[in-house]
């Protein structure tokens, strides 16, 4: 009797083991088809949210087409909205003029901060520059090149 639960205790376990294995190959998969998708069709500036999503206590996308004029902030008008208490309701604008891409801080109450440093004036955006907004950390990604 004893000799009979222990093979199928042994077979349940190796099943068990086979499903873990292949659910994980599935999430492999998945993840690098989404991947796929977004690199071919990216071909634009856009900004990559660097905060892990499921820490936030508000829902984002892992990342934001930008436009000819791209506003960020609290406000549920702006182009991307943010549910932060430190972001004020229009934060800043993202303009793009001749092909290049600027920044504006629109006399928020905390600032905004690009790669670390204070801005007060109108700067220029680069690839892979660092946006920090309230508690929000954006990579602004330039693939039009």
């Amino acid at each position: 009797m004893f000799e009979l639960i222990s093979r199928v205790l042994k077979y349940v376990f190796i099943l068990i083991i086979y499903l873990f294995i292949f659910r994980i190959i599935r999430l492999m998969y998945l993840d690098i088809k989404t991947m796929d998708k977004k690199g071919s069709s990216l071909d634009a500036a856009y900004l990559k949210v660097v905060n892990r999503l499921d820490s936030l206590n508000f829902k984002m996308q892992e990342s934001y087409i930008l436009g000819a004029k791209t506003t960020i902030g609290r406000s549920s008008r702006c182009d991307i909205p943010i549910k932060d208490k430190f972001v004020s309701k229009v934060h800043i604008r993202i303009t793009e003029d001749n092909g290049l891409y600027f920044i504006e801080d629109l006399n928020s109450a905390n600032g905004t901060f690009l790669n670390g440093e204070p801005i007060d004036d109108i700067v220029e955006l680069r690839d892979g520059d660092k946006i920090g907004v309230g508690f929000i950390q954006f990579i602004f990604v330039d693939n039009r090149g």
